[in-house]
């Protein structure tokens, strides 16, 4: 997951992530794996931290996802 990769690439610890991004440990813990699936806001708080656009955090969230088809009038 593109969280863990960043994190891991900065050496940084669930705590120092938290301390730079002002989020919670256990919610950082928690959308690294997979249990939850975060905020725009969160997502937001992260991109700033590590300084990459949005869209690079959300991106995965859309892999292997189909769009739901609009349902016949």
């Amino acid at each position: 997951m593109t969280l863990a990769r960043l994190r891991n690439e900065r050496g940084w610890t669930f705590d120092e992530l938290a301390r730079r991004s002002g989020l919670a440990r256990r919610t950082l813990i928690d959308l690294e794996h997979g249990r939850t699936t975060g905020s725009v806001t969160t997502w937001h708080a992260l991109a700033h931290t590590f300084d990459v656009p949005i869209e690079h955090l959300l991106g995965t969230l859309c892999n292997d996802h189909n769009p739901p088809r609009p349902k016949d009038s």
